[in-house]
C-alpha cells in the first residue's frame, strides 16, 4: 500500500511540478538566446586592417588571418556542434556522443544548449546566469548559479571562446585592451562591469590561432574551492565562413599546459551563422 501511495504522489505532485520547472527553464534559454541575437549589429562595419594597425605585431596578425578585407563585423555567432563530452576524469574519461547548438555574444553572454547521448541521456543548458542538466529530460543533475563565482566562471570561457569563433567582438575598443606575451602569442583582456578575463592566442606563422590558454576561475579540482588555474584548447580545421576564417574543431579542458590536461570537450563543428545578417544563401547552416 506504501508503495503504491508513493507511486500516486509521484504522478499527481513531483512530475508535474518537475515538468513545470524544465519549461521554465527552456523558456528562460529562449528568452537568453533571443536577447543576445538582438545585439548582432543591423549596420555592421567592414574590417579594414587599418582598425588593428596600432596593436602588437602578434595581435594584428591574428586579425588578419581572422578576418579578411570588407568582411561585416558580426560580433554573435550561433554554433551548432557535435562531437564528445566526457563526464569522467583523465584516467577514466567515459567520453559520451554529444550534440549541441550555441549562441555566443562576449563580452554579453552565451548559451550553450547540450544533449548526450549513448546511455542515461542527459541534456541541459550553461549560460553566464547558470548551468542546468537534467537526465529523462526531466530529473535535476546539476542547478548552479546566480552568484560571483559562477559569473566569473563563465566569464572566463565565452571570452575565450570569442577569441577563435566571434574574433569581431575583440577589435580594439572599450573594455578591450592587446599586448604581446610573446613572438606568437597575443593576450587581450576584456572587461565588462565587474568581470575581467585576460586570454593567450599562440599563433602560427601565417596568424592562424592552434591554441587558447587563461587562467580560469573553477572549482574543478580536488578540494573543490573555486581559483584561478590552467585552463584552455587546441584549435584545427580553419574554414571560411562569410569571411571568418574560424576552426571547426576544439579540444578543450582544465589544467592546460601541464601534465594534468584533461581535454573533456571535443567539439566537432557542424555549422555557424550570424543571427540577423543577411546572408546570400538560404541556409540554416553556413559550413
Amino acid at each position: 500500500m506504501n508503495l503504491i501511495l508513493a507511486f500516486v504522489l509521484l504522478f499527481l505532485f513531483v512530475l508535474p511540478a518537475l515538468l513545470v520547472l524544465r519549461l521554465m527553464d527552456l523558456g528562460a534559454d529562449r528568452a537568453e538566446w533571443n536577447r543576445l541575437a538582438a545585439l548582432q549589429p543591423p549596420a555592421p562595419r567592414r574590417f579594414d586592417p587599418e582598425m588593428v594597425s596600432g596593436l602588437p605585431e602578434p595581435a594584428r596578425r591574428y586579425f588578419t588571418h581572422a578576418i579578411r578585407p570588407g568582411t561585416p563585423l558580426l560580433p554573435v555567432a550561433e554554433i551548432h556542434m557535435t562531437g564528445r563530452f566526457s563526464l569522467g576524469s583523465k584516467s577514466k574519461p567515459s567520453y559520451r556522443p554529444m550534440e549541441a547548438h550555441q549562441i555566443l555574444a562576449a563580452p554579453q553572454g552565451f548559451v550553450w544548449a547540450m544533449r548526450l547521448r549513448g546511455g542515461m541521456p542527459v541534456s541541459g543548458s550553461d549560460s553566464a546566469f547558470w548551468t542546468r542538466f537534467r537526465i529523462l529530460g526531466l530529473i535535476p543533475v546539476a542547478r548552479l548559479g546566480g552568484n560571483a563565482d559562477h559569473a566569473r566562471a563563465a566569464f572566463g570561457r565565452y571570452v575565450a571562446e570569442a577569441a577563435f569563433w566571434t574574433p569581431a567582438a575583440l577589435l580594439p575598443g572599450p573594455g578591450v585592451t592587446w599586448e604581446a606575451a610573446g613572438p606568437d602569442t597575443a593576450r587581450v583582456t576584456i572587461r565588462h562591469g565587474v568581470l575581467a578575463q585576460a586570454v593567450d592566442i599562440t599563433m602560427d606563422a601565417a596568424g592562424c590561432p592552434v591554441s587558447v590558454s587563461f587562467q580560469r576561475w573553477s572549482d574543478a579540482n580536488p578540494e573543490k574551492r573555486h581559483r584561478l588555474q590552467p585552463f584552455g584548447g587546441i584549435l584545427s580545421d580553419f574554414r571560411d565562413v562569410e569571411g571568418f576564417r574560424l576552426p571547426f574543431r576544439v579540444e578543450g579542458g582544465n589544467m592546460f599546459g601541464t601534465d594534468d590536461f584533461f581535454p573533456f570537450y571535443l567539439a566537432e563543428v557542424t555549422g555557424i551563422r550570424f543571427p540577423g545578417a543577411v546572408l546570400p544563401a538560404e541556409q540554416p547552416w553556413l559550413t
